[in-house]
């Protein structure tokens, strides 16, 4: 069972995980051993709540294919059981990124002392660039 928040939690036969040859650099160990794992969690078909199922599904994330289901790669460690600990983490918190709730943004107007602030660097600003221009003799 994966916890997600309080309320929201996966059942462990709704995850596809593979063991699989981890790529790069590494030598004998690494053409030999399975440490890496293939996470596959298919949304749709998952016992997560409509609302988690629909911002998931919206979301236009690079782990999230068009069929709607989400494939995690580990391969940062040696070891098949702490690659299996990093996928879940992953998958956690990409759920948990997805789905939680923006905070509304409330309008605010700008203080009397911020626009005099703006108004006399704009002055200072302007009075630069004017002293910027040719010289011009008086005769």
């Amino acid at each position: 069972m994966i916890v997600i928040s309080r309320t929201v939690s996966l059942p462990d036969d709704e995850l596809e995980i593979t063991a699989i040859r981890a790529q790069g650099a590494g030598g004998q160990h690494v053409n030999k051993t399975s440490t890496a794992i293939h996470l596959r969690f298919d949304i749709r078909a998952s016992s997560l709540p409509e609302y988690y199922k629909e911002r998931l599904l919206a979301a236009s994330h690079h782990l999230i294919t068009a069929d709607g289901v989400m494939i995690i790669k580990a391969q940062e460690y040696r070891n098949q059981e702490l690659n299996r600990e990093a996928a879940l983490a992953r998958l956690v918190a990409v759920i948990k990124e997805l789905t939680a709730e923006q905070k509304s943004r409330r309008a605010t107007r700008p203080t009397r002392a911020s626009k005099e602030r703006r108004l006399n660097s704009k002055a200072q600003k302007s009075s630069v660039k004017a002293l910027r221009g040719k010289v011009r003799r008086d005769d």
